[in-house]
């Protein structure tokens, strides 16, 4: 293809040869990132400076483009798929779940309505029947009963939607037309994720009326405390609207008490959303189930199968109890979105079940990774991930050195030093800048202590045993 050529569309010869090269690119890329460093270690402004100033004015060729990700936008990466790659929580991907993203980039299309592509629509509502029937999840999270469930982006936008839906609860219908009631209260606990404070904010609640809970030596909520704060509330003429639980909190694997604030939260009749971003992909196990006991209690649930189910994000999976709560809280429909199948009633329009109009075909991703590994091999991936955590977790206690700084419950291992928290800064530091491995750290009970998630696609016990080898000799250094 000539210069002139460029800035023409690509030829169905051209993206046939430039797709392979790029899928190949992807598989190699796979295929070497053990090898490179985990965390990126450009200065800020490095990626900019090696950029053209002014954008092209004539077309490019692929091959240029590509050149370009391998001399600047690799070496500014943090490469979340190396199986080295342990901080934060995981955001694994699969081959299945990358195919069907491409396929729903080249489709194109945009399920806000039914009728703007039937089947966008019915295959996200399948195949979140199929997660109820997986995952063993409450019976009224069907689509064929007073409930379903929706792909969301993040857990984020889940938790403002069921906040929202919560807030015109709470307000008998009237917050759509006249704003939030200013004595509306909002109830998390201390390890609560960020992303429900920002909601509250966003929904016009405010930070001033979330209420954090106390949590036990666990670091769970304590009911008792919850029912406190509620009462304390009521008492003094504000409206209890919102308690967010958590399955898997981000900086321990945390698991609040869904039976006593479930209980509590019908009693006082407050919505309880379950937040399991993380942790709730582990009951496609039957034997992690224990920890959504009392999950038949909450109005709203979700997780992401984009941190541990092996498809890449965004894809948060929520449910609700009651669809049409959710519904009245978010639906408008102007004229120029009205259509027959809308007004019959037949069909679900998930433009109503979020807060943005438009939505990508996000369940072909998540349908690929089913119909790809099936149940068992998904199993078998979340179990794997617990016995090396297990195990990492037994070394840990068997140290002199090192001790667990809380409870494992899954794959998340917090441990820390015992010689202080700047040992343990200075630990943090040092390992990073191997490029070995990645760690983040978090506070718990005013101690720093280091995390190491397991959750990446490629990870086996090789690397867990490098990791912990690799720890105990900087250890030896920085000590």
């Amino acid at each position: 293809m000539s210069g002139e050529d460029h800035g023409r569309h690509m030829s169905s010869e051209e993206f046939r040869a430039n797709g392979k090269a790029l899928v190949d690119w992807i598989a190699d890329y796979w295929d070497r990132v053990e090898n490179l460093p985990v965390l990126s270690r450009v200065a800020p402004g490095e990626v900019r400076a090696a950029l053209p100033a002014h954008p092209p004015e004539r077309g490019e060729p692929f091959s240029a483009m590509m050149g370009d990700v391998d001399r600047v936008i690799l070496p500014g990466l943090t490469h979340w798929q190396s199986p080295n790659f342990f901080a934060y929580f995981p955001s694994n991907i699969s081959a299945p779940s990358v195919l069907g993203e491409l396929l729903c980039a080249g489709l194109g299309v945009q399920g806000m309505l039914w009728a703007t592509s039937p089947a966008c629509t019915e295959l996200e509502t399948h195949v979140l029947d199929w997660m109820v029937e997986m995952m063993g999840l409450p019976a009224h999270f069907r689509s064929d009963s007073s409930g379903g469930g929706v792909i969301q982006d993040t857990a984020s936008s889940a938790a403002l939607c069921a906040l929202v839906a919560a807030r015109e609860r709470a307000m008998d219908g009237a917050a759509s037309r006249i704003g939030t009631d200013a004595r509306l209260t909002v109830y998390v606990s201390t390890q609560t994720h960020s992303s429900v404070e920002k909601a509250a904010r966003i929904a016009g609640i405010g930070t001033d009326r979330v209420r954090k809970i106390e949590v036990d030596a666990d670091h769970a909520m304590i009911a008792d405390r919850l029912r406190e704060s509620i009462d304390r509330d009521r008492g003094a003429g504000l409206i209890p609207a919102f308690v967010c639980a958590t399955v898997g909190t981000t900086s321990s694997t945390a698991i609040d008490p869904l039976p006593q604030i479930g209980t509590l939260c019908r009693e006082r009749g407050v919505w309880l959303h379950v937040d399991a971003a993380l942790a709730g992909s582990a009951a496609v196990c039957p034997e992690f189930r224990t920890s959504l006991a009392g999950l038949d209690l909450a109005d709203s649930y979700c997780f992401n199968p984009h941190k541990w189910l092996l498809t890449n994000s965004d894809c948060d999976c929520m449910f609700v109890k009651d669809k049409a709560a959710l519904v009245r809280s978010l639906s408008i429909l102007p004229e120029y979105l009205r259509n027959h199948a809308t007004e019959s009633g037949a069909v679900i329009d998930y433009r109503d079940w979020q807060v943005q109009l438009g939505r990508r075909f996000r369940a072909l991703k998540l349908w690929f990774v089913i119909r790809h590994y099936g149940v068992e091999g998904l199993r078998a991936h979340i179990r794997e991930h617990v016995a090396m955590a297990r195990e990492f977790a037994d070394r840990i206690r068997e140290s002199e050195d090192f001790e667990l700084a809380a409870p494992v419950t899954l794959s998340l291992v917090c441990f820390r030093h015992r010689a202080g928290d700047d040992i343990n800064r200075r630990l943090l530091e040092a390992l990073n800048a191997t490029g070995r491995i990645y760690l983040t750290h978090t506070v718990l009970d005013d101690r720093h202590m280091l995390r190491l998630a397991i959750g990446q696609t490629h990870t086996r016990p090789r690397h867990v045993h490098a990791a912990w080898d690799l720890v105990r000799e900087t250890a030896r250094r920085v000590a």
